[in-house]
């Protein structure tokens, strides 16, 4: 049992991904009642296209009407690409049309929330050949960083998650041979990047028990905070 979300109804969006889906299960492990969305609609997965604040708004209500008040949310929707529009589109629009959408919600019904985004810990610091990535990140984190701002009077809490290198097809799918796994441990001096000083590549399971921690009342005191959960490998920055 977890005080704040045994019980409760939780949205996760990207529940199809690997780190989505990974909250989903740990959710539903400890007695949440779990809605999922996601882009790509399957089994169990309500199809929503978080770019549009508009089908955002609908399926909000058609979730309601299926299950109940949503009290909690994760958004994890997001993409990795060198495509400016869609990184943005996505990882920044789609994060700012659903805390709109849900804080909106929350508000008029005049009850205490909590919300946690996935972000990434490429929004702190320069990345070679990632530029568009980081900036959508960066774009989302403090665009949840201000919301959070102007919603804590009203008892609700948005927090920030900041996976490092984690082990999902977004990651897997950039390799093309076993070194690449050695160098997301070791770092790549040539593109300025440090490896992670805990020595292992982060299971979706560990991002998926902090957005558990952040959305229960174990955290009930925290809120515009941005989490890095990478092993180390930004080194607080």
């Amino acid at each position: 049992m977890i005080p704040g979300v045994t019980g409760r109804h939780v949205l996760v969006t990207g529940a199809a991904g690997g780190i989505g889906g990974a909250v989903v299960v740990a959710l539903e492990s400890v007695g949440a009642q779990v809605s999922a969305w996601d882009q790509a609609g399957v089994d169990g997965v309500r199809a929503v296209d978080v770019r549009d604040q508009d089908a955002v708004r609908e399926a909000w209500r058609a979730t309601e009407a299926a299950g109940g008040t949503i009290e909690l949310l994760v958004h994890a929707a997001g993409v990795m690409s060198d495509d400016w529009d869609v990184c943005m589109a996505v990882n920044a629009g789609g994060v700012r049309n659903t805390l709109d959408v849900a804080t909106s919600a929350m508000i008029d019904r005049g009850t205490a929330g909590s919300i946690v985004v996935l972000s990434s810990n490429a929004a702190a610091i320069p990345r070679t050949a990632m530029a568009e990535y980081a900036a959508s990140k960066a774009a989302a984190t403090s665009y949840t960083r201000s919301v959070g701002l102007a919603v804590a009077g009203h008892g609700i809490r948005v927090n920030v998650v900041s996976p490092g290198s984690t082990l999902t097809p977004m990651l897997t799918g950039m390799w093309t041979c076993d070194a690449d796994r050695e160098r997301v441990l070791t770092g790549t001096p040539e593109q300025f990047r440090l490896g992670i000083p805990l020595g292992r590549i982060a299971d979706p399971a560990d991002i998926a028990s902090t957005a558990v921690f952040l959305l229960s009342d174990a955290a009930r005191h925290i809120t515009m905070h941005d989490l890095r959960v990478d092993g180390g490998a930004t080194l607080d920055m």
